[in-house]
This record gives C-alpha cells, structure tokens and sequence, in this order.
C-alpha cells in the first residue's frame, strides 16, 4: 500500500476521493461485469445518502479514501450492497486489505466515542500517526483495538481436521480457530483451542500467515500442526461437529478468500502433491 499510514486528514477533501460506505457489515458498491468500483465523494449527494462521522482511511496508489458508516440502507442508484466478507472474489488484495482497514478503524471510533475511564467525550488526536482518540476530560488515549486469534490446520496422514460451528450456516465446516487469552502464546493457543474444542493433543506447530478480519477487531493468525494423540470428542457449546476428511471427501468448506479457506486449499494442494510423488516413484 502507498502512504496508507498517513492519518494526517487533508485540509480540503478532493471530489474525486473514494468513498468506503458501509451498512452493517456490507460494503456499497457498483458491480459492472464482473468487476466493481465504489462511489466517489461527489457521488454523495446524487446517491442522497446520509452518512456519519466520515473518516479519512489514507491513500492507496495514490488515491484518497475516506470512510463512513450508513445511517440508513435505502436503494441507491446503480449500487448495491455487498457482504465485506465476500468482496475478495472481486477486487485485488490490496482494494481488500484497505476495505478492511476502513472498516475496523470507522467501527472502533463508533466504540470509543465516550472515555472508558471517565465517561468524557473522546476526540481525534490532533495530527496524529494513526487514528487515536483522547478524551477531553481525563486525556485518556485509545488506540485501535487487535484481538489476536488463532487458526489452525491440524493435519493426520492424508486428513485434515474440520469442524462446524453452530453459527456456521448449515453443511459448511472449517479448521479450528480461538482468541488469544492474556499471558498466553500463540503456540499454547493453539494446543489449548484444539484440546478444549476437540479434545486431542497436537505438535509441530508452524507458522502459516495472518489476515486482518475486521468482524470486529481481530488478526488472524494461522498455523499448520499435526495430530499428537486423543480421540474427537466436540465440546458442543462452541462446535456442533467434527471430523477427519480427506481432498476427495471435503464437506462444504468457507469460501475463497478468508485464510481458513487458505489452510484448507493449501492442504488440498499439499495432497495432490504427496499423491503425484507417489505415483512418480511407483511408475
């Protein structure tokens, strides 16, 4: 991303700065063949859309953006609103990683408009290097929020581990993932999320990548580990179900997009590759 830790407002907003507008946890957006674009800062008042709290994001290749959440979701000309979750399909990682940021920043000062400490109002900091507000009473500061979770891929043989959570929609599974608890690793994290949502014992755990999700302030942080010991046994408040499957008999998984799809498609790959070797070295 160019410059998109410049917090520093500019002092006259451009007309041709992009506008990230949300509803809840949608984006509005215009889908044109396949691709989409989002409304530009003059675009407000032809979409007589009302916004709150309009916030400048930083820059993006040299682009402007600001962003708001929607006071209403009322039809909009050519737009439409679409699930943040499901925006990957459609723009580049880096449009992504933006949207994403906008999101979390205009939520967490919707949070904090009032001082945790002495129930003052709270205010931007003047200039600035990242968006923290300080409350005018007590001189509070608070820093966006990030709540480091877990995601892992537990491996046994030619077998990847999934589950299904109860807010999950229906038929759909997906690797185990938990919040960081204060004073814990992100190793220990990861024995402990398995073992109490599964009940088995895993090691080897390595570093995958990480993700920003935003649903309402946390960083994904993924791992591959292989099974240790124990048998499956779901504690069914947080999983309804799970269970060992193989490439070839995946239940339905999360979409593309999300690094819990990354772990599984990665373990995908993984396979296919083990499968060729095999037979390479049997021909």
């Amino acid at each position: 991303m160019d410059g998109v830790r410049d917090y520093k407002t500019p002092e006259k907003v451009q007309e041709s700065a992009y506008l990230l507008l949300f509803w809840d946890d949608e984006i509005l957006i215009k889908e044109h063949e396949g691709s989409i674009t989002i409304p530009l800062v003059n675009d407000m008042d032809f979409l007589n859309l009302e916004a709150s709290d309009v916030q400048y994001i930083g820059l993006l290749n040299g682009h402007t953006y600001y962003g708001a959440n929607l006071s209403g979701k009322d039809s909009c000309k050519g737009y439409s609103f679409l699930k943040l979750r499901q925006l990957s399909g459609y723009i580049s990682e880096e449009f992504h990683a933006i949207a994403f940021r906008a999101f979390h920043i205009i939520n967490e000062l919707e949070n904090n408009k009032f001082c945790g400490r002495c129930g003052g109002v709270m205010q931007l900091v003047p200039q600035a290097q990242e968006p923290a507000v300080s409350c005018l009473a007590c001189g509070h500061i608070v820093y966006p929020r990030i709540s480091p979770a877990i995601i892992v891929a537990v491996i046994k043989g030619d077998q990847i581990l999934l589950a299904r959570s109860h807010r999950f929609p229906p038929g759909r599974y997906s690797v185990i993932a938990g919040f960081v608890e204060p004073g814990e690793t992100l190793e220990k994290c990861v024995k402990r999320e398995v073992q109490e949502e599964v009940g088995i014992e895993v090691d080897n755990i390595r570093y995958f990548g990480s993700q920003p999700w935003p649903f309402p302030d946390s960083l994904m942080i993924a791992f591959t580990a292989e099974y240790a010991s124990g048998e499956i046994s779901v504690d069914k408040k947080e999983i309804a179900a799970a269970g060992w499957f193989s490439a070839a008999t995946l239940p339905g998984i999360p979409p593309p997009g999300s690094i819990s799809r990354q772990l599984i498609d990665w373990f995908i790959d993984d396979y296919r590759k083990r499968i060729l070797s095999v037979n390479k070295n049997t021909v």
